[in-house]
């Protein structure tokens, strides 16, 4: 299911269909931003999985990418490793 990436709302998206001007109904933010893309990633170079994409300098902003794909919003992803660092915090801790 998509998520917003800045506010974590579910967002009702059928088959990637997401136009410029959509925004969040809950935050206001763009929907067609990098940061709600699946392929962004802020461990890649120029934040972004895909090798041929021309990445905006803005990745909050609304933008033209070809190549976007409505993701599950960066909050999901934010979770996931916080609490894989508090696995491996937890596992290397000194007694």
């Amino acid at each position: 299911m998509a998520g917003c990436a800045h506010c974590g709302h579910t967002l009702d998206i059928i088959a990637n269909q997401v136009g410029r001007s959509d925004t969040c109904p809950k935050c206001d933010e763009d929907v067609r931003s990098c940061r709600n893309c699946r392929h962004y990633d802020a461990n890649f170079a120029k934040e972004c999985k895909e090798p041929f994409a021309e990445v905006p300098s803005d990745k909050d902003g609304a933008n033209f990418c070809e190549l976007f794909q409505i993701g599950e919003g960066g909050l999901h992803a934010k979770a996931s490793r916080d609490a894989l660092m508090s696995a491996a915090e937890a596992l290397f801790r000194k007694r």
